[in-house]
């Protein structure tokens, strides 16, 4: 059968068995074809493969016709067998794996952060056309907001900006002042991480920024593995590289790069949780100062870090 969506006698579509050669586990445990389930259902055919590829056909609704990535096993496997692969990697090579395994289905999320930079710097001589889009929370500084634009004239990507519904103005009048004083957890999971879901729907892949020397909770961080939290893949190319690694990159290729770095700022976040680090400090340590809070919840691989875990339901 070639996969496509196929009507019962009485005019409801069903299930239908499917042989491709996909990342799957024979009886003996070694990676070989498997044959695999198409559901469809409503007029809506899900069609993934055990590595999460749309089969021929494609799978309608959701985002240009994809329905959303579903978690399973046989997923998780070979994305923790492709990430060991992967470990040694350069991140061009993890990008251009990652462009050529989800296509049009991979998306990357931007603060326009050095690595960032480096990473869309990547993009345009390895795929352009991939989708990237920033988190308006309504709190970025200026200089952050100008860089979409360099980013346009030095490589011709366009960044879209996702925006909550509400403005800074609405919110705090709902919230009766500032949320980022008295919950910092609700706010970035109000103006980003719901964002983020919202963004990403539709989509099976989604390429970070992060690298394991930045934090704790970051040093566990695969190149590519299930983000539980939004449901999808997430490829980080630029884990094993340094804070040197990157700006060497950024210096070497005259890469362009957020003003408020020369002024202290090594991790730009929104404008009333960031502040110049001192010298001697974690370059994490400008973000949420005097707090135990050291991420939004992006990129915590724990549900209790960032946001509160019943957020993320």
């Amino acid at each position: 059968m070639d996969g496509a969506a196929r009507k019962t006698r009485g005019g409801e579509f069903g299930v239908q068995q499917v042989g491709r050669d996909v990342a799957g586990k024979d009886e003996q445990g070694g990676w070989g074809m498997n044959t695999l389930r198409v559901v469809t259902r409503e007029g809506e055919t899900i069609a993934a493969d055990g590595g999460g590829r749309v089969l021929d056909g494609g799978a309608v609704g959701g985002r240009s016709g994809r329905s959303s990535l579903e978690w399973s096993e046989v997923l998780v496997e070979e994305l923790a067998a492709r990430s060991a692969e992967l470990e040694g990697a350069e991140p061009g090579e993890i990008i251009g794996w990652a462009v050529e395994r989800y296509g049009d289905a991979l998306t990357m999320a931007t603060a326009f952060g050095p690595e960032g930079m480096v990473i869309l710097h990547l993009l345009a001589s390895i795929a352009p056309q991939t989708h990237v889009f920033n988190l308006d929370t309504g709190y970025q500084f200026p200089e952050t907001l100008e860089l979409r634009e360099r980013v346009h004239q030095r490589y011709g990507i366009e960044v879209e900006f996702k925006r909550p519904e509400s403005t800074v103005e609405q919110y705090e009048l709902q919230h009766g002042g500032p949320v980022y004083q008295t919950d910092p957890d609700r706010c970035c999971f109000d103006r980003k991480m719901s964002m983020l879901r919202e963004a990403a729907a539709g989509y099976h892949a989604w390429i970070s920024a992060i690298r394991r020397d930045q934090s704790p909770d970051r040093a566990k961080a695969p190149i590519v593995g299930w983000d539980k939290k939004f449901g999808l893949v997430k490829v980080n190319p630029l884990v094993n590289m340094t804070k040197k690694d990157i700006w060497k990159m950024i210096v070497d290729h005259e890469i362009p790069y957020n003003p408020l770095h020369d002024q202290g700022y090594t991790s730009i976040g929104c404008w009333p949780c960031t502040r110049a680090v001192m010298f001697g400090e974690d370059e994490r340590a400008g973000r949420w100062s005097g707090r135990a809070k050291t991420e939004c919840g992006l990129h915590s691989l724990d549900d209790s870090s960032g946001a509160k875990s019943e957020h993320l339901a």
